[in-house]
């Protein structure tokens, strides 16, 4: 079990250029859709037992390969000199994280924070619904990244969940703005919508620990993620 000291070394400026991020995210963001693609085709296959060894075979040579050079642990919070920072292993919005919808947030000037995104086979729950847990998932981003974005950011406290309708699979919008800040605490509301209208509601204080204070008066590590 980490504890905040174990946290915090996760944040890690590899002095990157952005060019050199840049580069990165051209090499890996490819591989991360290729494996979104067969997490779908893994659950939509209909190949027999002759095609299933045959991709297998092929998906163990890809994973030799991949092992060669390898870093252990989490990918943790990378950031550069210029300011930006990186959490491409983040469930939600990691770029190498093939897990991730990904959702690509959108920051207005007024503090609203938005995003279109879609939900493929994988994330189903009820047949042809999108499982409550990833909507809790994406939710927990979005307001969490609207404390941020508003100067607050934090971690977790509470996040309270209203399922209104059945989330569909497929093209969804998610929207959400900061209601207040309390100290070290921020609470965000926000929201998950389909094609007839708001499916899951929430709300979400987000609380900055000492360390994250420390950290951020250190570093000012309030920037863009990418």
């Amino acid at each position: 079990m980490m504890d905040s000291l174990d946290t915090f070394r996760l944040y890690v400026n590899d002095g990157l250029s952005d060019e050199e991020i840049a580069a990165q995210a051209a090499r890996y963001q490819p591989l991360a859709q290729d494996l979104r693609d067969l997490i779908v085709l893994s659950i939509q296959s209909r190949g027999g037992d002759d095609e299933i060894l045959e991709a297998r075979k092929h998906l163990s040579e890809a994973r030799s390969i991949l092992e060669r050079n390898r870093e252990s642990g989490p990918y943790g919070t990378r950031f550069n000199d210029s300011g930006s920072f990186r959490t491409w292993g983040n469930a939600a919005i990691g770029l190498r994280n093939p897990i991730a919808p990904p959702l690509e947030f959108q920051f207005e000037d007024d503090g609203r924070v938005w995003a279109d995104f879609h939900l493929h086979a994988g994330y189903e729950g009820p047949a042809g619904f999108a499982h409550g847990g990833v909507s809790a998932l994406v939710l927990d981003q979005l307001l969490g990244d609207t404390a941020r974005h508003a100067g607050a950011p934090g971690m977790t406290g509470t996040l309270t969940v209203k399922y209104r309708r059945p989330t569909p699979l497929g093209d969804l919008h998610c929207e959400a703005q900061l209601d207040r800040i309390e100290g070290a605490k921020a609470f965000a509301k926000g929201f998950i919508s389909g094609p007839d209208g708001v499916c899951v509601e929430a709300e979400g204080v987000f609380i900055a620990p000492k360390w994250m204070l420390e950290q951020r008066e250190r570093t000012g590590l309030q920037g863009s993620t990418q």
